[in-house]
């Protein structure tokens, strides 16, 4: 079997492993006791972790976080500077090389997305640029800074060392990337190998994925 073919085998057998466990803690429950289902489990996770705040896109299209780029989708998720020298521009360039292995995939079965940290400095113009500047072919976003720094602990770009948190240029280059029908999340370096990355989606990937159209 080869590497590709255990990691979808492996997401699988995990999720199985959850589902035929359900009725057992279920009958040794007290009485009352309801067990969470798929939907209500999905419904937690979007109400916890994926906020329908709004955004803009880097083509001025007004868009909902959840509604318009995450639901019944497999996507990937980072945060970028528009102005930056450090970080950004190595984990956008890595991702462009990611979004190369990932071929016709990217934009069909798999969106990229990446949000800006400073949507106060950073316009669309800005994001613009700053895409156009990597050849970069997935969507940049911005938004209202209260809603993007909710965003960005909703999903888990923070540190747990809060003088390192509040500090911006010390941002976590971490890429998030999940499966939201069937709520399989992980995340990797931003820096890492891109066959690595690229690969690494196969464990969220299902041979039944749906083909839909980006925003």
């Amino acid at each position: 079997m080869n590497l590709l073919a255990r990691r979808r085998f492996l997401g699988m057998a995990a999720t199985a492993a959850v589902a035929t466990n359900v009725p057992r803690a279920a009958a040794g429950a007290p009485a009352g006791f309801s067990p969470e289902t798929q939907a209500s489990a999905r419904a937690r996770i979007q109400r916890q972790h994926l906020p329908n705040i709004p955004l803009v896109t880097h083509e001025r299209k007004e868009v909902r976080f959840y509604d318009d780029l995450i639901k019944d989708r497999i996507v990937v998720l980072n945060f970028f500077y528009a102005v930056c020298t450090d970080v950004c521009p190595a984990v956008t360039a890595n991702l462009v090389e990611v979004q190369k292995l990932l071929g016709d995939q990217a934009g069909r079965d798999i969106f990229m997305y990446s949000f800006t940290l400073r949507p106060d400095a950073d316009t669309v113009e800005a994001i613009q640029y700053y895409r156009e500047s990597f050849g970069a072919g997935w969507t940049f976003l911005t938004g209202k800074p209260d809603d993007i720094e909710h965003l960005r602990r909703a999903i888990g770009f923070t540190n747990l060392n809060p003088e390192i948190d509040k500090d911006t240029t010390q941002h976590i280059g971490n890429v998030r990337y999940g499966n939201e029908p069937l709520m399989l999340w992980a995340a990797c370096p931003g820096m890492a190998n891109p066959a690595y990355i690229a690969e690494s989606l196969a464990w969220v990937m299902r041979p039944d994925t749906n083909h839909v159209q980006a925003p």
